[in-house]
C-alpha cells in the first residue's frame, strides 16, 4: 500500500487547567493538586504498549498540548523527555512545542522547560485588551500577556507562537487590529489567528455572548490579514501565519499533510500507517480513568478508503498550496482516481481548478473551505 511510511510526531495531552474558559471545548479539568508523577509514570506505560506500531521511524516533533502543559514542574518534562531519548530515535534536530497560560508562567519554571529541551513556546495570549480578556474568562490580563511574551524570549526560546482571537465580545475592527499590533510588535516570526467560536457543551454555547455579526467578522477578517501580509506575516494555513519557512509549526504541519502522530495522555489521539492499513487511536478521555488505564490504546479502528480519503482532504485543504497527486498517493496509498467524484463536484462548483500535477483551490474556495471539505464526506 505504502511505498515510504509518512514522518513520525509526537503529541502528548495534559489535561489539567486552573479554570475552564467559558468558551472552551478541549479536554480540561481543574484539580487542585496535580499527580504530575503518576501521571508520567503511565505516559510511560502508554507509549511503550505503542511502540511497536511505528517501525521505529524517528520521531520528528513533540506536541505539549492540553489543558495548560505549564501547570506542571520542569521535573516532570525533564523526566519525560530525558527517558524518551533512552527509548526511541528523535531526530537531531527535533521541534519540542510547549503550550503555556500567560497566567501560569514562572521565570524558574520556564528556564528549566528550556534546560529540559523544550525548544517552542506558543503562548494563549488571545487579546491584549483586558476587557475581552476578562470577557473570555482567561486568568491573565493585558500585563501579565506582556510580561509572559518578554519573559520567554529573555530565557532564549528559539521559537515563540502567539495565539489570538478575533470575533470577540462586541469587538471592532480596531480593536482586532491592536491585538495583531500588540503581537507582532513583538517579531516571534509566528501568529496563530482565529476566530472565535461558539462549541456544544462550552458555557458560551449555554449563554451565548453577543459577537459580532457576519458582516463584521468578514470584514475583521480581511482587514486583519491584509495587515498581517502588510507586516511581513503570511498564511500558510488558515489560522496559522508565519514571516518564513523556518518558522513555520513542523508539528501542525505534519497534521495537515497526514503525516503520522503517536498521541499518549488522557484524550489523545494518534494516526498510525502500517504497510497496508491507517489506523486510527484515541485514549481515555478522563483524567482519573487515564490514570487507571493497563490496556493502551483504550480505543482503535482500521480506516476504509472512504474515510482515509475525507480525512487527507479534511487536512490538506487546510493549506495554502496546492494538492498534489504524488503527496496523495503518498500519503494515503491510493490512487488519486479515488476521489474522483467530490474532486469532480468541487470542479464544478468552482471551488478547485485542475492543475498539471493535481489541484488547488480557487479564490472562492479559500474563503468556503468547510464546503469544500464537506464534499470529501464519506456518505
Amino acid at each position: 500500500m505504502f511505498n515510504s511510511l509518512p514522518p513520525l510526531s509526537l503529541y502528548i495531552h495534559i489535561p489539567w487547567c486552573v479554570k475552564k474558559c467559558p468558551y472552551c471545548d478541549f479536554n480540561s479539568h481543574v484539580r487542585d493538586e496535580l499527580p504530575w508523577q503518576q501521571y508520567l509514570s503511565v505516559l510511560q506505560a502508554d507509549f511503550l504498549a505503542q511502540q511497536d506500531g511505528w517501525n521505529a521511524r524517528p520521531i520528528q516533533t513533540i506536541f505539549f498540548g492540553g489543558g495548560t502543559p505549564s501547570l506542571l514542574p520542569p521535573e516532570f518534562y525533564q523526566q519525560l523527555l530525558s527517558w524518551l531519548r533512552e527509548q526511541t530515535l528523535l531526530a537531531a534536530d527535533i521541534e519540542i512545542t510547549l503550550e503555556a497560560n500567560p497566567g501560569t508562567v514562572d521565570e524558574a519554571h520556564f528556564a528549566g522547560y528550556r534546560q529540559a529541551g523544550i525548544n517552542r513556546i506558543s503562548l494563549g495570549i488571545q487579546s491584549f485588551d483586558g476587557g475581552s480578556l476578562k470577557a473570555l474568562g482567561r486568568v491573565h490580563d493585558e500585563q501579565q500577556a506582556h510580561k509572559a511574551i518578554r519573559l520567554v524570549q529573555s530565557l532564549g526560546f528559539p521559537r515563540v507562537n502567539l495565539d489570538i482571537m478575533y470575533g470577540l465580545p462586541g469587538q471592532s475592527i480596531t480593536q482586532a487590529i491592536y491585538d495583531l499590533q500588540q503581537a507582532l510588535d513583538y517579531a516571534t516570526g509566528h501568529l496563530s489567528w482565529y476566530q472565535l467560536t461558539l462549541e456544544p457543551n462550552t458555557a458560551f454555547w449555554r449563554q451565548p455572548p453577543k459577537l459580532p455579526v457576519a458582516d463584521a467578522l468578514a470584514d475583521i477578517s480581511d482587514a486583519g490579514v491584509a495587515y498581517l501580509e502588510d507586516r511581513g506575516y503570511h498564511a500558510y494555513e488558515i489560522s496559522a501565519y508565519a514571516t518564513n519557512d523556518a518558522q513555520r509549526c513542523r508539528h501542525n504541519l505534519n497534521y495537515w499533510q497526514f503525516g503520522d502522530y503517536l498521541g499518549i495522555g488522557a484524550g489523545a489521539h494518534g494516526k498510525i500507517s502500517r504497510e497496508h492499513q491507517i489506523t486510527r487511536t484515541q485514549q481515555a478521555k478522563q483524567p482519573e480513568r487515564y490514570l487507571k488505564q493497563t490496556l493502551f490504546p483504550h480505543q482503535s479502528n482500521v480506516l476504509n478508503e472512504k474515510e482515509i480519503i475525507f480525512e487527507y482532504w479534511l487536512n490538506a485543504l487546510r493549506l495554502f498550496q496546492p494538492i498534489e497527486d504524488d503527496h496523495f498517493k503518498q500519503r494515503t496509498g491510493l490512487d488519486i482516481s479515488a476521489a474522483d467524484e467530490p474532486i469532480l463536484q468541487a470542479i464544478a462548483k468552482g471551488f478547485l481548478l485542475s492543475t498539471r500535477t493535481g489541484y488547488k483551490k480557487t479564490e472562492l474556495g479559500e474563503r468556503f473551505v468547510n464546503d469544500v471539505q464537506a464534499l470529501f464526506l464519506p456518505p
